[in-house]
């Protein structure tokens, strides 16, 4: 569900992660000695922590972070295109992660273009290593069946509009200028997830402060 990693600099870090195009999921500060960052890779149902006061792991001592692609030459090319240093393709000559043996990784796509055998790398600014890992096609039983928010009618979806709104009316007159989508959004996904009205709009209160850094009016 969650890596924590260790980070030098916690700003740096973060930068380094938004360049990525990972997912903000909060940058909560407590006092200056606690601060956590949250950010999920797209698509991932995993996230990664880092901060101040998080973790006693030293900077640069995490190695091998997986990240799964359906194609690790296009991941490749996205994250040179964003100012990442990744490595050229490589295969590992024993199987994947073997590095047990001389001269483990080999340069090059796997030669029978298997799932899972296909990599590149890089490194965060504190030295953690990550992988590409590339996976095609997963092998059996390696999937969970994830639930689906349920699917509803117009007239539904238009009542859930209608809710939204109202609620959203309420937080716009005590807040400071936003953009009313930001609360939509956490507000209808937890809605569609099972959460209750005043649940939903605790979610969408805490997204707008936390990621959104919307603060109370003044007026």
């Amino acid at each position: 569900e969650v890596l924590v990693i260790p980070a030098s600099d916690v700003d740096r870090a973060k930068a380094f992660y938004e360049k990525l195009g990972f997912r903000l999921d909060i940058d909560y500060v407590a006092n200056e000695n606690f601060r956590v960052i949250q950010f999920t890779p797209p698509n991932s149902e995993a996230s990664i922590i880092f901060g101040k006061g998080v973790t006693s792991a030293k900077p640069g001592s995490i190695d091998q972070l997986v990240l799964a692609v359906d194609n690790v030459d296009a991941a490749r090319s996205e994250l040179i295109a964003r100012g990442v240093e990744v490595s050229e393709v490589f295969h590992y000559a024993g199987g994947p992660f073997n590095n047990a043996v001389k001269n483990s990784r080999v340069g090059g796509r796997d030669p029978q273009g298997r799932s899972y055998f296909s990599f590149a790398s890089f490194q965060d600014p504190d030295g953690n290593g990550w992988l590409l890992q590339e996976i095609k096609e997963r092998l059996p039983g390696r999937e969970w069946k994830l639930r689906r928010a349920q699917a509803m009618d117009v007239a539904t979806f238009a009542e859930l509009l209608r809710e939204t709104a109202e609620h959203h009316d309420h937080y716009e007159k005590t807040h400071a200028e936003h953009h009313w989508w930001d609360w939509y959004a956490p507000y209808l996904n937890a809605r569609q997830n099972g959460s209750s009205p005043a649940e939903a709009a605790a979610a969408a209160d805490h997204y707008m402060a936390e990621v959104k850094h919307v603060a109370v009016s003044s007026t």
